[in-house]
Formats: C-alpha cells, sequence, structure tokens
C-alpha cells in the first residue's frame, strides 16, 4: 500500500494506493485545506488515523526546493522533513519530491482523455509520437516548473525553481506592469504574475492605471473569496471589461513562459500544462493568444511550431505521480540491496 501526496499551498491531496504491475488503485482519497493546519505532520496523522492504514511505501511532492529530504514549502509556513515523516509513519524512509516533479512522474500514468491538445503538430511518418525531451509548468498558487531529459529509452525527471526567474516583459504594457510590480515587491518574478495571486496583481495593475472601470459587483466578489477565481470567472462569462484585460494579459505572459521553458529544455516531446487554473480557464487557453506568445521566439519559432502543447484536466496527476516515483524508488532501493 502505498501512501502519496501532492501538497500545494491551497490544497494537500492525499491518497492510498494499491499498485500491480505498474497500475495504481485508489484505495482512499482525501483533499486537505492546507492553510488550516500548522504543519503538514498533522495532516498525515490525520489521514492515516481515519483510513485505518498502515502503508508500506510514502512519497509526498510538494511545492518547494527540496534539498536533502527537507524543503521550505514555497506558500505555506512549513519546514517538512522526509527523516521527520517516516518516524511518524514508522517506515525506513519516506520519498520527498517537489511537487512538480511529482507532475512529471504522473504524465506516465495518464491516459489519452487526460490531456486537451492546445495546438496540431504535423505526425511525422518515421515518428507518429513526438519523441525527446518534455517539459511541465502548472500555474497555481505559485509557478511551477520541471523537466524531463530523454536518453533515447527513458524520461529522466528532474525538479527545477524556473517559476521564480525574473519576470522578462515583452511590450510597453508589461514594462509598465513591471514598474508598477517593482514599486510593490522590489523584485518581480514570473510567479508574480503567472498564478492565482499574480493574476489578481495584474488586475490590480489595470485597474490602479485606470484601463477599466471595476464593477462593485465584482469587487464585492473578490473580497469574499478566492480573488484569481473570481476575476477568471467574471472574464470568461464577459461580465467585466477589466476582468477580461487582466485575463488576456495572464494568459498572454503564461504562454511567452511556457515557450521560454520549452527553449531551455529543448522540449521536441511536448509542453504540458498542469495545475489547478489551466483545465478551469481551458477555453482562454485554447484561444490565439497563448499559442502566439509561446510561438513567439523570433528565429527559434519553427522549432516552436513542431511542439505540442497540452493541458492536463486530470486532477490526479500529482498523486499519480508522487505514488509512482514511491513504487519506482522502492523497487530500486530492493534491487540494490538484493
Amino acid at each position: 500500500m502505498i501512501l502519496a501526496a501532492d501538497i500545494g499551498g491551497t490544497h494537500a491531496r492525499f491518497s492510498l494506493y494499491r499498485e500491480a504491475n505498474g497500475h495504481f488503485t485508489a484505495v482512499h482519497e482525501h483533499v486537505f485545506a492546507s492553510r488550516e493546519y500548522r504543519e503538514l505532520d498533522e495532516i498525515v496523522v490525520q489521514f492515516v488515523s481515519e483510513t485505518g492504514v498502515h502503508p508500506s511505501i510514502a512519497s509526498f511532492g510538494i511545492a518547494g526546493p527540496v534539498l536533502n529530504g527537507r524543503v521550505e514549502a514555497s506558500n505555506l509556513p512549513w519546514v517538512v522533513e522526509s527523516s521527520r515523516l517516516a518516524q511518524q509513519l514508522q517506515l525506513d524512509s519516506v520519498s520527498l519530491i517537489n511537487d512538480l516533479e511529482a507532475q512529471a512522474w504522473g504524465i506516465q500514468c495518464l491516459e489519452p482523455t487526460d490531456t486537451v491538445a492546445l495546438n496540431q503538430i504535423a505526425p511525422d511518418q518515421n515518428h507518429p509520437e513526438p519523441a525527446g525531451n518534455q517539459a511541465v509548468i502548472a500555474a497555481g498558487t505559485g509557478l511551477g516548473e520541471a523537466g524531463l531529459i530523454w536518453d533515447g529509452e527513458h524520461q529522466h525527471i528532474f525538479a527545477c525553481e524556473g517559476g521564480h526567474c525574473d519576470f522578462g516583459p515583452r511590450n510597453e504594457l508589461e514594462i509598465e506592469l513591471l514598474r508598477h510590480l517593482t514599486a510593490r515587491f522590489g523584485r518581480v518574478s514570473y510567479e508574480r504574475v503567472i498564478s492565482g495571486p499574480g493574476l489578481l496583481n495584474v488586475y490590480q495593475f489595470l485597474k490602479d492605471t485606470h484601463r477599466a472601470e471595476e464593477p462593485q459587483w465584482l469587487r464585492d466578489e473578490i473580497a469574499a473569496g478566492d480573488p484569481g477565481a473570481a476575476i477568471s470567472r467574471a472574464a470568461i462569462s464577459a461580465k467585466a471589461p477589466l476582468a477580461e484585460q487582466a485575463l488576456d494579459v495572464w494568459v498572454s505572459v503564461y504562454g511567452a513562459e511556457a515557450g521560454n521553458l520549452a527553449l531551455k529544455v529543448l522540449a521536441s516531446g511536448g509542453v504540458f500544462l498542469a495545475g489547478g487554473i489551466a483545465p478551469k480557464i481551458l477555453c482562454k487557453l485554447a484561444g490565439p493568444l497563448f499559442m502566439q506568445a509561446f510561438l513567439s521566439k523570433g528565429r527559434l519559432r519553427p522549432l516552436l511550431e513542431t511542439i505540442p502543447v497540452r493541458v492536463i484536466t486530470n486532477e490526479k496527476t500529482g498523486l499519480l505521480g508522487a505514488a509512482c516515483y514511491g513504487a519506482h524508488h522502492a523497487h530500486f532501493t530492493a534491487n540494490r540491496v538484493a
């Protein structure tokens, strides 16, 4: 039995999986509100107590840089240590990996119906499926990125913190946005723009610079709940021009950074959009703005035109990836000991 978790700044998804021949079947699942807990250990204790099952393998994907089995969560006041979790679960070890690394592991568990293509790539008769490196980018509470390096037979997955790289504006409006955010934050990363809180940052910039009026009903919705969700709903329903402008800027910057990542990883095997936001705004991502920005790389545009771009719609990809990594790590360790 494998205990897997996909832990972000908003939700901590837990599941117990049974593995058979590389296939994972969920036995127990639960989603926790991350910020309602002082530390991850509390959620682990609660979940194991509720299920009454003692796992033989545990593997957690968490938002933040994992170094030597320890991570200071990027968007939570948590410090998580694999050794402490192992002691708590009475296991020899617990796998702790970056949440986008878990998403990358989960890609191999997906069905064709779990993704939606944003572009159409003409198939090569000799290679019907694009081969090569791949990349994953996910906007949510933060902005995560990961890569998969193709060695000719297998993908080798690595995590990174590319979402925290410096934001690079591409036009006069984005230069003004950068100045606005610099005055507020000092340093501006891509995550300051491409994330749930980032959408609110873009919206406030457009409002403060009088691009459009903010309707009172939307102001009330933003104050009452999840600002990013309120703005995106208003934009998709075309009820508020200010929200529509904000989401258009957000989608365009997202496409530009996805293209940057594709170049850095040389992701000829495809770029995958993960995270909780992309499926909710699929109609906007499928419009022209995202792919225009993705492809707008000057002399490298012909290369970008050969790269498939897909949105992952299966919200359990990170959980499946954590379970897959845990099983792989356990088998590797067992074989090495043997």
